[in-house]
């Protein structure tokens, strides 16, 4: 399918806005416009000899450019280059172009002989991710953005799961749009404008266009999406999207639970996940924190079958201490009638001599737990 001018307007304007990579310590805050950072990105990988196949906006930025007026909205901006990576080494160059484009977007006063990869790495980079295996291979490098807009360069050779949700299927291939940027300086208009395709790694375009415009969760194989797709899901829940079947998602949540806890096997880990998620993914939706992570809890409470007894309630409670330190922090008390606060007595209680006290035997130590 082929974008309209309406739409192409606002992909222009995406294009064009710059966004600051915020800086850590004294490094100073980088004005970019993604168009530029494509181009120099690009740049980069033909002068080290990596072939680029194409650059396409992915996720839930195309998807905003496509359907802007049902209120779709996007934090990251998520760019796909789809280069050949053969080996290890290809994907170290890679890194090393981004760090280089880094380089030469800091002031001129700025003494660069003596910056190195790592250090443009701690100043600069949200997070890297590399993935090397059969029907993987690629790499992610997230550019720093302090309200949650980051600028996410993701380098494909093979990607075996290139979507979570149908919503989200959404790829606009950028060559044609970037090539006339280069080209002239004149503005796009109406009767001058390049043809820009959009396609949906979802296979059906059409029924993908329908799930995003009426609200629609809809997925393919949670099961072989790393978490699951369980934080993305219920993040599309409390932004009141609806399941395309009511039916079958009873059993797509029980994948998308089995294949989170494969993942995230200890508690701690799985709770460093959900605060990088809400980190991530509600800057300055602050009061939206809580309706997550209750939703969040209410499909692990009803869909988990994989774990036991005392696996599931930990994983509960602590969803649930993490949704009353939310509240915490916004100095919000929660409805008492919808608390039940449990105290394990002391060891010493058990002593014959405090006979007088009443110990309620075989009530496990919970601490807080919730009921929506």
């Amino acid at each position: 399918s082929y974008l309209t001018w309406d739409q192409i307007k606002i992909l222009d304007q995406v294009l064009t806005e710059a966004i600051p990579i915020h800086g850590r310590g004294n490094f100073p805050t980088l004005e970019v416009k993604p168009k530029d950072i494509i181009r120099m990105a690009k740049e980069q990988l033909i002068e080290k000899q990596i072939h680029v196949r194409d650059i396409r906006l992915n996720g839930s930025s195309a998807s905003h450019i496509l359907v802007k007026h049902n209120g779709t909205s996007y934090k990251d901006l998520d760019i796909i280059f789809g280069v050949e990576l053969p080996s290890e080494l290809e994907l170290q160059v890679v890194k090393e172009a981004v760090f280089n484009c880094l380089l030469d977007l800091l002031p001129k006063c700025v003494n660069k002989q003596k910056i190195t990869a790592q250090t443009m790495k701690d100043a600069y980079v949200q997070k890297m991710v590399r993935v090397s295996a059969d029907h993987d291979c690629w790499s992610l490098i997230s550019l720093s953005n302090n309200n949650g807009k980051n600028v996410e360069l993701k380098f494909v050779s093979l990607l075996r799961q290139q979507f979570e949700f149908s919503v989200d299927s959404f790829q606009i291939i950028l060559d044609s749009i970037l090539a006339i940027d280069r080209a002239s300086d004149r503005p796009l208009t109406q009767d001058c404008h390049p043809a820009i395709i959009t396609e949906s790694m979802y296979g059906d375009f059409n029924q993908a266009m329908d799930h995003l415009k009426y609200r629609l969760i809809f997925t393919r194989n949670p099961e072989e999406i790393r978490g699951g797709g369980l934080l993305k899901y219920s993040n599309l829940l409390v932004r009141d999207f609806k399941p395309a079947d009511e039916a079958e998602i009873k059993s797509l949540e029980r994948y998308m639970c089995s294949r989170f806890f494969i993942d995230f096997p200890d508690v701690a880990e799985q709770q460093r996940k959900i605060e990088s998620y809400l980190h991530n993914h509600f800057i300055g939706e602050e009061k939206s924190k809580y309706d997550y992570l209750m939703t969040l809890r209410g499909v692990v409470n009803k869909s988990t079958v994989c774990l036991m007894g005392h696996k599931r309630r930990q994983t509960l409670n602590m969803i649930t201490i993490l949704a009353l330190k939310v509240l915490g922090e916004q100095n919000i008390i929660p409805n008492a009638a919808n608390v039940t606060c449990y105290y394990q007595p002391a060891p010493y209680i058990s002593d014959r001599n405090f006979s007088s006290y009443y110990i309620a035997h075989g009530q496990p130590p919970v601490f807080y737990q919730l009921y929506p």
